[in-house]
């Protein structure tokens, strides 16, 4: 279990470099971000490799002057490889409160929606868990849905 979650708390480095390097990449930030991206992704990668040798086999680390997009993708396909592993709760794990609680929304678009790619992952990955979670309810406490008989 300690493995589990410190393979989250690295994805989640990786997804918040990847989003840092692309905001940089955008607006034009200076050669230091870049450098600190590169090497936060280098740092998180030796740590994988401590954890699962497996990676080594697949990514390598950066050059210390690779540009803020090449850092950006190299985060994102690393926290990719542990996709399966850590499943959909890794990318989102206060999914089902943002269905119903505008404030928690509110919270993860500043944190990590401005990217309309992460909103719409958000979206495919949440719909199972929603579905689930109605067919759990009891049928008095559900909603009528449109066009249904009482």
């Amino acid at each position: 279990m300690e493995r589990e979650k410190e393979l989250l708390k690295l994805i989640n480095v990786l997804r918040q470099t990847a989003r840092t390097a692309m905001h940089g990449e955008l607006t034009g930030d200076d050669k230091g971000a870049a450098r600190f991206c590169a090497e936060k992704f280098n740092r998180v990668l030796a740590r994988l490799k401590q954890i699962d040798e497996s990676v080594s086999t697949v990514f390598e680390p950066l050059a210390a002057d690779s540009s803020l997009t090449v850092t950006a993708m190299a985060c994102r396909q690393l926290a990719a490889y542990y996709d399966d592993e850590l499943g959909p709760s890794a990318r989102f794990r206060h999914a089902y409160g943002l269905a119903f609680d505008p404030k928690t929304f509110k919270d993860f678009w500043h944190k990590s929606g401005r990217e309309i790619e992460d909103l719409g992952e958000f979206i495919r990955e949440s719909i199972a868990e929603w579905t689930r979670h109605r067919h759990h309810q009891p049928k008095d406490k559900r909603e009528p849905q449109e066009g249904a008989k009482p």
